[in-house]
């Protein structure tokens, strides 16, 4: 089992879209689709930070997952409609 903790910076002034977008569309989404969210955060000091963190039980299982939801056009068209997005990191565990 691993965890991956992912990390975006969201373009100033809008991160109450971006957590709406994530916490009312993407994460459902995923959870749907089976992942496993274990929570998602905002930062105390900078604004423009947003963080979730996802748990898999294999690496096989993340790919799995990944194909699944990232080659969705659920996804294609979430992320398109939401411009707060600016960038993102993510490390695995």
């Amino acid at each position: 089992m691993f965890f991956e903790l992912r990390q975006y910076h969201v373009r100033p002034g809008q991160r109450e879209s971006w957590v709406k977008c994530m916490e009312e569309e993407i994460i459902p989404f995923q959870v749907k689709m089976g992942m496993v969210v274990l929570g998602s955060f905002v930062g105390e000091e900078d604004e423009s930070i947003y963080v979730w963190i996802r748990r898999f039980e294999s690496e096989a299982e993340r790919k799995r997952l990944y194909d699944v939801v990232y080659q969705s056009d659920f996804v294609s068209r979430a992320f398109a409609s939401a411009p707060a997005f600016s960038s993102a990191s993510a490390s695995s565990r």
